[in-house]
């Protein structure tokens, strides 16, 4: 018999245990957090030392052990302070692609107290300008895509420092990573005492209209996901115990005594590549494994050579793993975790990859930028049951469905998405009005449109404003793709409104089909029309022999998209 989310909630967070819960005042709020997390990232990489000999990053045929990132962070933390002047609360930009690098940076200036701004690598010269200009940036580390579509702003940016990675520039990498330079340089980090409500991380998020906004993390939130993430496991094990639909235990590694080993498919620079991948495998000791851009081939060929143990990212990535024509080519046995976020999943994908990966159970979880990375969890049981959930919160996090007004809906009727906990950020940099519209006495409102089930299960309905309005029915565009995601033909689907002279909008599908598929659009029609209600039917339906438009997140940019078609 499973155990119910409300006992096992209680024997995990019992007094004692790793989870023990404590309650104490955040800004003026009530709030239950972590009693045992970690006060700070500093204090992550400090346990690091005692992986020193264990392989940390591996970027194509380069290698870093533990030990060796441990020495050039300690060196290019003593020449941020001695060198540049960076203070606790100055801002330490990082712009470039997943490079050693990134980590290395990111660590040196988590480690002295600075708030990492982690920019958009997909940014052009103005909107990289824009998050330097708005974060404050002190110092910014760079690689040489980046330096060159800066190129022509650093007029703009007096007082930044530019240290050049793998590109051209007056200050370069090796200058303050190499072995001997700076004070105490390899030995130790520089004295510097760090709080739990300290400013930790600036991440931009991925607005659809006007600038990017900065949310403003803190120590706590960062470190409140790495203990989410274990949390959301035991939680996970202990509901599947003794269930006998529970799948059988995945086959054991290879090596047993071997560090797990992550295969990064999604940027650092965005919450789940840092928050989820970066910090939580650098806690537990294991290898992480870079790519130089995402491509399914190439994940496959990885995951054999490096004896990958977990992959994932967004929904379309597993798929594209899963249809690639080299996937019966290469030994996947290795892999014991497919874990994804970041944009809807459809229910289909489990099915798959129960079929691909006996045994091995995805993972689905639900969080923002501003929730530091996960607030819900659906995986094991629960993920075979409720394909459909994004899962149930963790402990220490409160969800609410509301009303247009702010009133709490009942379970089962569906609102805006509200989320409350130790993982909402503190707000928007420099944004007051702004923050004052999204953060109410601690309380996120996502702008998702989701209902709860009356075991605390989320199901994400929408983006509000991704809403389709078909003559006066609210039409909800996941709900269409997850059913298009069931043919199978269909690769990657997107739901967009079409404007209509009567009805307002009419639902139009954007449909990329799998290598060598064909199907019509009458043919798609049909299928959508066997699952859903006559008005959710696509009335245009759009084929696209490219990959579909998605942000660093995973979403899709329907913006983008509408644009293409020539309907916005």
């Amino acid at each position: 018999m499973t155990i119910s989310i409300e006992e096992a909630h209680r024997v995990l967070t019992a007094p004692g245990q790793l989870f023990e819960m404590e309650e104490i005042e955040i800004r003026g709020v009530p709030t239950r957090v972590w009693k045992n997390a970690p006060p700070s990232l500093r204090s992550i990489l400090e346990r690091t030392g005692q992986y020193a000999d264990r392989g940390y990053i591996v970027y194509e045929d380069e290698r870093m052990t533990y030990g060796d990132h441990l020495a050039q962070v300690a060196t290019l933390a003593h020449h941020l302070v001695d060198d540049f002047g960076v203070v606790k609360g100055d801002r330490v930009a990082i712009a470039m692609r997943n490079f050693p690098e990134w980590p290395v940076a990111f660590w040196a200036a988590a480690a002295v107290g600075a708030v990492v701004v982690p920019l958009n690598a997909w940014w052009t010269g103005p909107e990289l300008e824009y998050g330097l200009s708005d974060s404050g940036a002190k110092v910014l580390v760079a690689d040489g895509e980046r330096l060159d579509r800066l190129k022509d702003h650093f007029a703009d940016l007096p007082g930044l420092t530019t240290i050049a990675v793998r590109g051209d520039g007056p200050l370069q990498w090796t200058d303050v990573v190499a072995p001997g330079t700076g004070a105490a340089a390899g030995t130790s980090l520089p004295d510097v005492a760090i709080d739990p409500e300290d400013d930790a991380t600036i991440f931009y998020t991925s607005g659809t209209t006007g600038r990017p906004k900065g949310a403003l993390g803190t120590q706590r939130n960062i470190c409140t996901n790495l203990i989410s993430l274990i949390f959301a496991g035991a939680r996970s094990r202990l509901r599947s115990e003794g269930d006998p639909l529970a799948p059988p235990p995945p086959p054991a590694p290879a090596d047993p005594g071997a560090p797990a080993c992550n295969l990064l498919s999604v940027p650092f620079f965005h919450a789940t590549g840092c928050h989820s991948v970066l910090v939580a495998n650098t806690f537990g000791g294991n290898k992480l494994v870079l790519m130089y851009k995402w491509n399914p081939e190439r994940a496959l060929e990885l995951i054999e050579r490096e004896r990958v143990t977990s992959f994932g990212g967004v929904p379309t990535m597993v798929w594209q793993v899963l249809q690639s024509p080299d996937f019966e080519k290469r030994d996947t046995s290795s892999i014991q975790g497919i874990g994804y976020g970041g944009a809807p999943a459809p229910p289909e994908l489990v099915k798959k990859i129960e079929e691909m990966f006996p045994g091995r159970l995805p993972s689905n979880g639900y969080g923002l930028t501003e929730t530091s990375s996960l607030s819900t969890s659906n995986s094991g049981v629960d993920y075979l049951r409720r394909p459909e959930s994004v899962g149930v919160p963790v402990a220490v996090v409160d969800v609410k469905v509301v009303d247009e007004a702010g009133g709490e809906l009942p379970a089962g009727e569906t609102g805006e998405l509200w989320i409350k906990g130790p993982n909402v950020v503190k707000g928007y940099w420099n944004k007051p009005d702004a923050t004052a519209q999204t953060f109410t006495d601690g309380w996120l409102h996502t702008g998702d449109v989701a209902r709860v089930d009356d075991e605390g299960f989320v199901y994400l309905v929408d983006r509000a404003k991704d809403m389709i309005i078909r003559g006066g029915e609210n039409v909800y565009s996941s709900e269409i793709e997850a059913a298009l995601f069931e043919h199978p033909a269909v690769m990657d689907a997107a739901v967009v409104g079409v404007p209509h002279p009567v009805l307002g909008e009419e639902v139009g599908a954007v449909i990329q089909l799998k290598p060598g598929a064909t199907a019509t659009a009458e043919e798609l029609q049909a299928h959508v029309r066997a699952r859903l209600a006559g008005f959710k039917v696509p009335s245009h339906v759009y084929f696209s022999d490219d990959d579909l438009p998605r942000n660093p997140a995973g979403k899709v940019l329907k913006r983008e998209l509408r644009q293409s078609l020539g309907l916005a």
